[in-house]
């Protein structure tokens, strides 16, 4: 029944999915304010129920091609940890400290060798997202340990 790799990961996805709905359902409403902030989780989540469903019932033959590269599984395995530690540092160090390192520690571990550039990117863009969401549309991101 599940012996494609493209079924099981459809199962998988498909659960997450639905964890993700239960949490997006249960997210506050606002009054007065035309878009709730639950619109766009439960859209998304939606989205990936749907796409892991077509993933389940894809009729793709799995080849060798289509398989994971040995040392591949413990780099993504890496990265999800990468991505657990900014979820977990996020509120105490704030969206700006947090993003940064994020993003120059995952570029050096998978291989971006150039300094000064990774350095430009992983500022400017916190920076860039953190004034465009506090000045233009409002919404606060945590400053953590920065002053603004």
């Amino acid at each position: 029944m599940i012996n494609t790799m493209n079924k099981k990961m459809g199962i998988i996805l498909a659960v997450i999915s639905a964890i993700y709905l239960y949490f997006s359902f249960t997210l506050p409403e606002y009054p007065y304010v035309p878009v709730d902030s639950d619109a766009v989780p439960i859209v998304l989540g939606f989205i990936l129920l749907f796409l892991s469903v077509l993933l389940y019932f894809s009729k793709s033959e799995e080849s060798e091609e289509e398989k994971l590269p040995k040392g591949e599984g413990k780099v993504i395995l890496a990265v999800l940890g990468f991505v657990l530690m900014f979820i977990l540092l996020l509120e105490p160090l704030g969206f700006v400290l947090t993003t940064f390192l994020f993003i120059s520690i995952n570029s050096r571990f998978l291989g971006y060798k150039k300094w000064v550039s990774n350095i430009i990117v992983s500022l400017a863009l916190p920076l860039s997202i953190y004034f465009l969401f506090v000045s233009f549309l409002k919404i606060q991101l945590p400053s953590g340990i920065l002053p603004f």
